[in-house]
């Protein structure tokens, strides 16, 4: 089936969702998980720090959680026996989609579980969709885990 699973994480609550799923197909296929997490500097500075600033103490600072984000989930995997690796990459302007693919090739993946906010319309024009790049150009097969909807209101019965 699988043998290798990547597994990108942001911190979103759909990442988290992606993470269950890859954990699951891991169990049934004995793969192991490769996490990956793409600090996006540019969101991280505000442009107003001065170089300096930014180098010892924002960059250090949003590494640092990027890395604690990868060794929490690591910890979960590997406390029900799943083999895990983990990859921190920072982006220099490239699209994080772009790396994911990158990195599903140069880990040998065989498969990327990526979770998805499901943005439709405006959203979706104005913030992109990164899971449906990775989904259009990664050399492996991608699983898209969309987040939770909200259920639809139950109709109420008027007499």
């Amino acid at each position: 089936m699988y043998s290798r699973i990547l597994v990108p994480l942001d911190g979103s609550a759909t990442a988290r969702l992606a993470l269950d799923h890859a954990a699951r197909l891991a169990g049934m296929s004995g793969a192991t998980v490769v996490l990956l997490h793409v600090v996006e500097e540019m969101k991280h500075g505000l442009g107003f720090e001065r170089p300096v600033i930014y180098i010892q103490e924002v960059r250090p600072q949003i590494l640092a959680a990027g890395q604690a984000l990868l060794d929490e989930a690591a910890t979960e995997l590997r406390r029900n026996g799943t083999q895990v690796e983990t990859i921190r990459l920072e982006s220099k302007g490239e699209r994080v989609s772009e790396l994911i693919a990158q990195q599903a090739e140069a880990s040998r993946c065989d498969l990327v579980v990526l979770g998805t906010h499901g943005r439709r319309g405006v959203d979706r024009l104005l913030l992109g969709s990164d899971a449906e790049q990775v989904a259009r150009i990664a050399p492996v097969p991608v699983m898209l885990v969309r987040g939770q909807q909200p259920s639809p209101p139950a109709a109420t019965a008027t007499t």
